[in-house]
């Protein structure tokens, strides 16, 4: 018999021929030439049963799922694919192959950029519909650009970014052709969270200053102006 199979303890596809008796293996030696397409099929078979473990479902991976999947809460007529781990491995004949190669091992399939992915399963129309009603960045007064953060069970989508950054920053950013607030997620000079706020108009008047005094103990060095939101 011809056996190819995938082995969970190898982390790999092994292809072996066996001399049996019934159930028995009395003997087995290497398959020294399989087809790609064997390899694939039993690839997509063992997906469904051990795909989180043979594929890298990494923080990148994360954020392009949540961002999608909240454009298909935002706007069911787009009929935007579910692309959720589950998805994904019960459906990866439509994709592995195009990103596979020549893989046959955990090593090999986890270099595969699973947001990529992701983003190769929406039409040309959608990915359109993606960059400008759900962007994956946004551009502060600084000239630095920050990752949005799609979080689940989030009020709304986070853009967290230092205080200093978001000096000049007249409004909350909005979303989806502005029918979105975003949620500001202000950072110390240190990286550490100080405010969290949806209305920055508002924080410039009132909560600034009292974050300001706290700031201006912690980090003598940086620059806190009396009207940030002018500059």
């Amino acid at each position: 018999h011809e056996n190819v199979s995938w082995d969970s303890r190898l982390g790999r596809v092994v292809a072996r021929r066996e001399l049996r008796v019934g159930a028995l293996v009395l003997d087995e030696v290497p398959l020294e030439k399989v087809s790609q397409s064997d390899i694939m099929e039993i690839l997509c078979e063992s997906a469904l049963k051990e795909g989180r473990t043979m594929f890298d479902f990494n923080d990148s991976y994360g954020n392009m799922q949540r961002r999608i999947a909240t454009l298909a809460t935002w706007h069911p007529e787009l009929q935007i694919p579910d692309v959720g781990v589950e998805a994904l491995l019960s459906d990866a004949q439509r994709w592995l192959p195009s990103y596979a190669g020549n893989a046959s091992s955990v090593a090999e399939l986890r270099k595969i950029d699973m947001s990529a992915v992701v983003w190769g399963l929406l039409s040309y129309d959608q990915q359109l519909a993606a960059d400008r009603l759900v962007p994956e960045r946004f551009r502060l007064p600084c000239g630095r650009t920050v990752r949005i953060d799609y979080r689940q069970g989030a009020q709304a989508p986070v853009i967290s970014a230092r205080l200093q950054d978001c000096f000049g920053l007249l409004e909350t950013p909005r979303l989806d052709d502005r029918r979105h607030l975003a949620l500001m997620e202000l950072l110390s000079p240190g990286f550490k969270p100080v405010q969290l706020t949806s209305d920055m108009e508002n924080f410039w008047k009132e909560t600034y200053f009292e974050v300001r005094k706290e700031l201006r103990r912690r980090y003598p060095k940086h620059r806190w102006p009396d009207k940030p939101n002018s500059m």
